[in-house]
Parts: structure tokens; sequence; C-alpha cells
């Protein structure tokens, strides 16, 4: 059985436009989990470009180091390993504490879907590792940055922005254990809004059809035929998700906390799905 991941993608398309405000995020930190390709990478290079040193990880050393070593030096530093393993995360709270001596922002962008097809044929093993790698990770990786000493991640007025889906908003066929998981994100954001608040803001971006390697079954062969549901035409690109991490990650987006904003083109309000 293929499993895809969240940080996969089609190229190195995270173009980062001239209007991006360079230095909106000068002098944070951050981390983005499953950065090596894809949404990851495009988030970690956005929030490169408005001045921010960034950790990025992903299961598989060797594209992520690849991916490191595009950046402008010293700006980000790759810790390889998966999303669900204790080790790997005190290994990269280790490695930013090191490097950058603070943290500011967590983007848990890492997940899976390692099946596809109706929820009364899915193997349930398949179900309990989305729901590990989806959502108690995420939850753990909030929990070790808040409880780690030494980067008072809640004292620098910290920033969690997770990754959820529209698929998290309506049922999508052959993927309802993945789009379960992201409803749970997005309940998971609001309840951490208020439990962490005021110290640290918690939202998510719910992203529609993105052209990244993790969702290419949804469009290959016919993207045309799938981007016509959309009212602007296209389907998401890895930079759009990028700019809305970016404003979340940033003052601009001081007074916001709790909300899931939807990313989409318009599919929703359109009475489409994923």
């Amino acid at each position: 059985m293929t499993e895809f991941t969240t940080s996969g993608g089609v190229g190195r398309n995270a173009h980062v436009p001239e209007s991006a405000s360079a230095g909106k995020l000068q002098g944070t930190t951050a981390i983005v989990t499953g950065a090596s390709r894809g949404i990851g990478l495009a988030i970690a290079e956005r929030l490169v470009a408005e001045g921010a040193r960034v950790c990025i990880t992903a299961r598989n050393k060797g594209p992520l180091e690849e991916a490191a070593a595009a950046f402008p030096e010293g700006s980000v530093v790759p810790v390889a390993g998966k999303a669900d393993d204790a080790d790997h995360r005190r290994e990269v709270l280790e490695t930013v504490a090191r490097e950058f001596g603070r943290l500011d922002t967590l983007v848990n962008n890492a997940g899976i879907n390692p099946a596809y097809g109706p929820l009364m044929n899915l193997d349930l093993g398949a179900a309990r590792k989305i729901m590990e790698v989806n959502v108690l990770a995420t939850l753990a990786w909030i929990q070790d940055a808040y409880q780690y000493e030494g980067l008072d991640f809640s004292k620098h007025g910290g920033s969690v922005i997770n990754l959820s889906s529209i698929t998290g908003q309506t049922p999508s066929p052959g993927i309802g254990m993945y789009g379960i998981s992201k409803a749970a994100i997005a309940q998971l954001t609001r309840t951490l809004a208020v439990e962490l608040g005021p110290d640290i803001r918690v939202n998510a971006v719910a992203p529609a059809v993105v052209k990244t390697q993790f969702a290419k079954a949804l469009y290959e062969g016919k993207e045309a035929e799938v981007a016509a549901q959309y009212p602007l035409r296209r389907l998401g690109v890895p930079a759009d998700i990028a700019a809305a991490v970016a404003f979340l990650a940033s003052s601009d987006a001081a007074w916001i906390t709790g909300q899931i904003i939807t990313l989409d083109g318009g599919l929703l309000c359109a009475g489409g799905t994923a």
C-alpha cells in the first residue's frame, strides 16, 4: 500500500512572490514538520523570506538535507525523523534550543494517508496509524514545545499553525479517514486556542486540492475537469498555503486564535468536495 505524506510536492514550486514582506518575521524562529518538499517546503521558504530562521523536519534524511542546502546559509537547520517519534521531537527541540535559542512558531504540517476507499473496507491498522500521525503526533509536538525548558515558547507570544483540510469539513470519497483526522485537527486547534491563550495562539489552515505529490491521485489526468469546480478555476499551489501560514505566524494576526482558515479557491461555497 502506498503511503503519501503532506510533505510531498510536484517539484520545487514554492514560489515566494515579490510582494512577500521581507522582515515581517525577522528575529523569529520556527519549526516546520514534513518540510522536505511540497507544502511544508513552501512554508519554510516563505518564513525564511520574511526573516525567520527555521528547523525543517521530514522522515527521509537525503531529500531533507537537499532541501535545506538550497536555503541561504544559516537560515535553516534540517533534522530527519518521524513526526510520531518522541525521540525525534526531542532532538528537534534540542537543536532549536542550541542553534536558535528560542521558538516562536510551530507548524504541524506532517501527515499521512496510507489508505484509499470506503470506510467499510478500511484496515483498522491503517486507521490507527492515520490518527496517530495526523492527530496524536500534532498534539505531542505542541505539548513537547510548550513544556520544553529553555525555549520559552509561551513567553514569546508563540504561534501554532496546524494543517487541517476541507476534507474535515465535508465528506470526500475515498479518503474518509483522512478527513476524519483533519476534522479532529480543527477541533484540537479550537480547544488548544482556549487552553493556551493568552500566551500562545493556535490556528489552522484547511486547504482544498493543492498540486503536490500527496494529492496527485485527486487531479492527475483530469486537472482541468477538477479545477472547473472551483470559482477561481485553478487548483491550489504550495505557495498559496505558505502565504496564509506566514500571515498567521506574524504580528498581523496578533488577535487571531482558534480559527480554521479555509483555502479552497471558493470550492466549498460552490458546493464542491475534494
